[in-house]
């Protein structure tokens, strides 16, 4: 067996035992790094060299954190509650919530494409935008599993199509490139107006996973209880928050916002909305480090999860096992091109789910892939469309993926969304599933 298949068997297993996916990331590595021939003094030294990676992330959503429940204090989440109470019941039962339902969908979806392109501040508006929500999700019965199946897809969607914001460092800087870089030798390039049309057929997997999980695996009623104890919104505040308390507020994000696009920070970006915040008047200034530790405490767990996430994936690339498990694969393929392009992608799956990120994936499995695809024929847009459903594959699904600490950051904030459960698993099987069929039919029909 395969180290990287092996420590990915580890991380998973542990992972639905119910072991925090922190311990099981560290345990994973090991193993990994043993099985790998790796000495234990290598692969401490390997990990350790990778922390830093997930340091920068993990700040920043400590900050972010921080100005969420910031929000939270001033009453903003009590008026949105109340005004929902009225839209609700003023309606005519289950026709004013399902479409209210759908807006909640709806929204989310724009706001996430937005926050990838033309926005591009990726999953940092999940902590600020959801926790105020969950009280209504919670009086609609809505499923959250559904809610996280739907953010998955709105951040994940626009960079594998669209080369705009993070879809230009996909598409363009790191899919294009890193093809033309393994295919120079070869005779083969490709240029960027090709990977977005490569990715449209994978992509349409995206959108069968989503339909599936809003209207079929995840449309009954669920319960939750009503409560805001991670948020803590003052629900008094909510009904007295003046005209220049709410445009204070509105600063707060757009400035928050402003900074982000500036800077390129998102710490700095979390600091100027909390500090904001903290100057308007809505609590106290002697409660400004409860209610920033409070914050930091809410997004703990996403941030160490990162951390060892960077630290897994650098000793699953000091191994060397990641070209092993390319090469080592080919020898069930045979002379079958279908059945390569099947490997290809089931082996991109591994890989991604350890590392994380699609966007790391693609410069490791670039070089290998190429030539490969172009042994058994396939043309420069089938050959894109391999290397970038490769890379998309395990990123939603992943314990240690964005796309997936992302929803839980927001929808855990009263406790009530198992990480795993209810974001790793239904995102997995909703669209790591599609992906790899409608990654093979790309793979020959293009």
């Amino acid at each position: 067996m395969n180290a990287i298949v092996l420590a990915i068997l580890v991380m998973v297993g542990l992972c639905l035992a119910r072991v925090s996916v922190v311990f099981s990331l560290v345990v994973a590595a090991l193993v990994g790094g043993w099985y790998a021939g790796m000495s234990v003094e290598e692969i401490i030294a390997a990990f350790n060299n990778g922390l830093g990676g997930g340091a920068t992330v993990a700040l920043a959503y400590a900050t972010l954190g921080a100005f969420a429940v910031a929000l939270s204090r001033t009453g903003i989440t009590g008026l949105v509650s109340q005004h929902t109470l009225k839209m609700i019941g003023g309606g005519a039962g289950n026709g004013r919530l399902n479409s209210i339902k759908w807006t909640l969908f709806g929204a989310l979806i724009l706001v996430g494409a937005a926050s990838g392109t033309i926005v591009p501040v990726h999953i940092a508006f999940i902590p600020i935008l959801v926790p105020p929500l969950l009280g209504l999700m919670s009086m609609m019965q809505l499923d959250r599993r559904a809610v996280a199946c739907v953010i998955t897809f709105s951040i994940t969607i626009m960079y594998m199509t669209t080369p705009v914001g993070f879809g230009t460092i996909f598409l363009n800087d790191i899919l294009t490139n890193n093809v033309n870089e393994a295919g120079a030798e070869l005779g083969m390039t490709v240029t960027a107006a090709m990977a977005p049309k490569a990715m449209l057929i994978p992509a349409a997997g995206m959108v069968l996973g989503l339909l599936v999980a809003v209207f079929y695996s995840y449309r009954t009623p669920r319960q939750y209880r009503h409560s805001d104890v991670a948020v803590q919104s003052r629900d008094d505040n909510a009904a007295g928050l003046s005209r220049l308390q709410l445009f204070v507020i509105l600063v707060a994000i757009v400035g928050a916002l402003t900074v982000q696009l500036t800077t390129g920070s998102m710490v700095l970006g979390g600091l100027l909305g909390f500090a904001l915040l903290s100057m308007n008047g809505m609590f106290k200034w002697k409660e400004q480090d409860d209610v920033f530790t409070q914050g930091m405490r809410l997004m703990a767990l996403i941030g160490f999860i990162m951390i060892s996430a960077s630290g897994f994936a650098s000793v699953m690339k000091a191994s060397g096992a990641i070209p092993e498990l390319v090469t080592s694969s080919t020898a069930l393929i045979g002379n079958s091109p279908a059945l390569a392009a099947l490997i290809m992608l089931l082996v991109g799956l591994f890989i991604t789910m350890g590392i994380g990120s699609s966007f790391s994936t693609v410069p490791i499995i670039a070089a290998i892939y190429v030539p490969l695809a172009l042994s058994f024929g396939f043309s420069p847009l089938a050959t894109l469309a391999l290397v970038g459903t490769a890379g998309a594959l395990g990123d939603a699904g992943s314990p240690a993926s964005d796309s997936t600490l992302g929803p839980t950051a927001g929808l855990n904030a009263d406790g009530q969304h198992d990480h795993i459960r209810d974001s790793v698993i239904p995102t997995f099987i909703h669209y790591n599933i599609p992906l790899i069929l409608f990654g093979w039919i790309a793979s020959q029909v293009l």
